[in-house]
């Protein structure tokens, strides 16, 4: 067996990866999913604080 690594799925992003074969296109995808990705993350984001916010309000913070 050779040590290759496995090819990463289309439209799966591996962090770090070379980008030297990839076409513009396929650049311009990524940079949008990478985007749509971080408006997902800032929106859990901002829910798990207005929680945080919510119990500190009852609760009290520590």
């Amino acid at each position: 067996m050779f040590d290759e690594e496995k090819p990463v799925p289309k439209g799966e992003i591996k962090l770090g990866e070379d980008l030297y074969d990839f076409s513009v296109e396929d650049l311009t995808e990524r940079l949008s999913s990478l985007k749509d990705e971080i408006i997902r993350v800032q929106k859990a984001q901002d829910d798990k604080r207005v929680g945080l916010d919510a119990a500190a309000a009852i609760f009290g913070k520590s």
